[in-house]
């Protein structure tokens, strides 16, 4: 669901605040709607806004600079109104689902973005806020707890934290205790950083096995999920024959140097595909 006027107010005066602690450290949810480039949200800067200009200047018809924030808000398609979520059927008892593709026929694809440890590039969170991209994170805790700041930026423009264990080892054919503590102390640690208890489990490389299932729902966790396609440096691979993003579909990507370009690029992949970005925790309740 889109946010009220006075929840994106509020949440732009936090990721103001969030981004001036930011720039005094070291180093650097919503449904989808129409996804347009919005105009620039003086609450929410990259940097410090320079001096508005006079009433007199004439407007300026200067195209944006390639590779620049504005440049990518110019390139984002515009979608059409995401239908209200209808959330998919979960079971009390048993194993968990584990799904690459989420078992819907609504016009939906969903945005996913892993790791956290390598490369944040910093526009993200405000190319998330003003193109209201709907992302899910799932972060390594060690990873979220040295760059919070930064990840709880992503989190007041609209993305959510979910698990992706402590320390990105592989889980499949790890004893129990092994498996949960990796998720489990993911878990604890995500909630304290940022005030959600995951819901949805990640494992490392897509790998696990019925242990890892059995210790994800001892965590808390109602999912697991793979994924349709990946996106990399600004290119969609497809991990099915259909070689289009089809309805449930789920894209990942990763924290690297080229977040930026695979988002656009999954945003230009599920347009063509006539669906509409949505968020994981809208369907996964």
């Amino acid at each position: 669901m889109s946010a009220t006027p006075v929840r994106r107010i509020l949440a732009a005066a936090t990721l103001l605040a969030l981004l001036a602690l930011s720039a005094c450290t070291v180093g650097p949810a919503f449904h989808a709607r129409q996804i347009t480039a919005a105009p620039p949200s003086p609450a929410v800067p990259t940097s410090m806004p320079s001096a508005p200009p006079s009433p007199s200047a004439a407007p300026t018809t200067t195209r944006p600079a390639h590779g620049s924030l504005d440049w990518y808000l110019s390139q984002v398609p515009t979608f059409p109104e995401a239908p209200p979520p209808q959330p998919v059927p979960l079971t009390a008892t048993g194993a968990l689902p584990f799904w690459h593709r989420l078992p819907t026929e609504q016009k939906v694809a969903f945005i996913t973005i892993d790791d956290g440890g390598l490369a944040r590039p910093p526009a993200v969170a405000e190319f998330i806020w003003r193109a209201h991209i709907p992302v899910t994170m799932f972060l390594n805790s060690p990873a979220a707890e040295e760059h919070d700041v930064y990840f709880r930026q992503i989190q007041v423009a609209g993305g959510v934290v979910e698990n992706h264990t402590i320390s990105h080892t592989s889980l499949a054919g790890r004893s129990y205790d092994y498996q949960k503590q990796e998720i489990c102390g993911a878990a604890d640690r995500l909630e304290t950083l940022f005030g959600k208890r995951a819901t949805l489990f990640r494992p490392p490389f897509g790998e696990y096995d019925s242990t890892t299932l059995t210790a994800a729902r001892d965590c808390g966790a109602k999912a697991v999920l793979h994924w349709s396609e990946t996106v990399h440096e600004g290119k969609v691979r497809y991990q099915t024959p259909e070689k289009v993003v089809q309805p449930g579909d789920v894209l990942l990507m990763h924290f690297r140097p080229a977040l930026m370009d695979d988002l656009l690029a999954a945003l230009k992949a599920i347009h063509r595909a006539g669906l509409t970005p949505a968020l994981l925790e809208d369907y996964i309740r």
